[in-house]
């Protein structure tokens, strides 16, 4: 959420981050509300006062002047309901409309209509050249018996599957050397809940916007995360902080949900667009300071840019245009995996930074030591790594011409040094 106030100091910069961003909003009515709701909450008070000052003078008074004195009292009264009502009708619109005014990316982000629009910043690793004809990591997994999206959509449906045996391994393995790497690099391990109320979706700016790739749970009124960065943003929400906390470094590991709602027929094929997957995902809550959350959003980068070329994956890192930003992140990074079966890098991090934009919707404030003043965070977040859609990379680049894969070496000690995966 933005300042009210900001909002309308700067109308064209926050016309402009809509139209960037290709997002619905009418600010125009916005301010329109805004300036009713404080006029009408204004004559509310002065009511109020005049109200007091009468009921303070008729017990003085006799007669005719009593009478019209009692006579005003009933007008204000009704001028009162009226009003309320007014506010009553009209504050929840208000309230939405707030709720969808984006941040405006930052001045160095490339405008662009969609991710096609991304401007690529570098490129690490090799890309392997094979002396064979490779397999796709669905024709590896079938083989060598690790992956079965068979039985999956026959139990669950659509984009579901089940990883067996070393598959299974392997995505534990991944998993828990991401967290490993950001316990030793000073983050604080988080397992999460899973449901979330509406207060924390809305907090995080899930909501309003997302809520068709959700699962929700009308019945008791909950979510199923599709990212642990809900849980993990939202856990001090409504606190004061105290400045020397700051900043504060989560890593949770957790189940992700969901729907992919509108992407029928997209990325039917394999592991790479799935309803459920496990991911590591890195917060940071810091001070309310553009400095801070420039140098914070550099280490989550580099975070991620450990584990992968540890993994030694190659990957390209890619600032993403307006277009491609969500309502609330200023500027985001994302690193994109080579997938041999897809012959391009597909994403698999995506590192936002947004300023108070989640805290200030989630009152998260920390007292600043030079103003004393209460001041909303800034918030960031960014994937560790998420598998199984790592593991399309993972199979694919370290096959072997007999169809066994090599296990990256990192990842052997997690695997009870197993070096190969074999068709057993």
């Amino acid at each position: 959420m933005i300042d009210i106030k900001e909002i309308k100091e700067n109308l064209e910069r926050f016309k402009k981050a809509a139209k960037d961003k290709n997002i619905e909003v009418d600010i125009d009515r916005l301010i329109y509300l805004d300036n009713l709701l404080r006029d009408t909450k204004k004559k509310l008070q002065d009511i109020a006062t005049q109200k007091n000052k009468i009921g303070k003078n008729i017990p003085k008074l006799s007669g005719i002047e009593k009478e019209t004195e009692l006579g005003w009292l009933s007008d204000l009264k009704k001028d009162e309901k009226f009003s309320e009502q007014w506010i009553k009708e009209h504050q929840p619109e208000f309230d939405n409309l707030m709720l969808l005014v984006p941040q405006p990316a930052d001045d160095d982000v490339k405008p662009g209509k969609d991710d096609t629009e991304n401007v690529e910043l570098r490129r690490e690793g090799q890309v392997r050249q094979f002396d064979f004809k490779f397999k796709d990591h669905m024709q590896l997994g079938v083989d060598l018996g690790i992956i079965d999206v068979e039985r999956g959509v026959k139990l669950a449906g659509t984009r579901s599957y089940f990883l067996k045996g070393n598959g299974a391994r392997l995505h534990w393995a991944v998993l828990q050397f991401a967290m490993d790497v950001m316990i030793a690099r000073g983050y604080s391990p988080m397992s999460v809940p899973l449901l979330m109320k509406d207060e924390a979706m809305r907090g995080t700016g899930y909501y309003p916007g997302s809520e068709e790739q959700t699962y929700r749970m009308e019945r008791d009124e909950l979510n199923l995360a599709g990212t642990a960065e809900v849980p993990l943003t939202a856990y001090h929400s409504g606190e004061l902080l105290r400045e020397e906390d700051l900043p504060i470094k989560f890593a949770g590991m957790s189940t992700c949900f969901r729907r992919e709602a509108g992407a029928a027929g997209k990325d039917t094929y394999g592991l790479y667009r799935i309803h459920q997957f496990d991911k590591v995902e890195q917060v940071v809550i810091c001070k309310n300071s553009v400095e801070e959350s420039n140098k914070y959003h550099e280490e989550i980068l580099g975070n991620s840019e450990v584990v992968m070329r540890a993994l030694e994956v190659p990957y390209r890192v890619v600032v993403v245009c307006t277009g491609d930003l969500g309502r609330g992140q200023a500027k985001k990074y994302d690193i994109e995996a080579w997938m041999p079966s897809r012959n391009n890098y597909c994403e698999t991090h995506s590192a936002s930074k947004f300023y108070e934009f989640q805290a200030r919707r989630m009152n998260l404030r920390y007292k600043d030591s030079a103003t004393k003043k209460n001041l909303f965070c800034h918030t960031l977040n960014n994937t560790v790594i998420a598998s199984p859609r790592v593991l399309i990379p993972i199979l694919e680049l370290y096959q072997n011409a007999d169809g066994s894969i090599t296990v990256p070496k990192v990842l052997q000690p997690y695997m009870g040094g197993q070096e190969r995966i074999t068709k057993t």
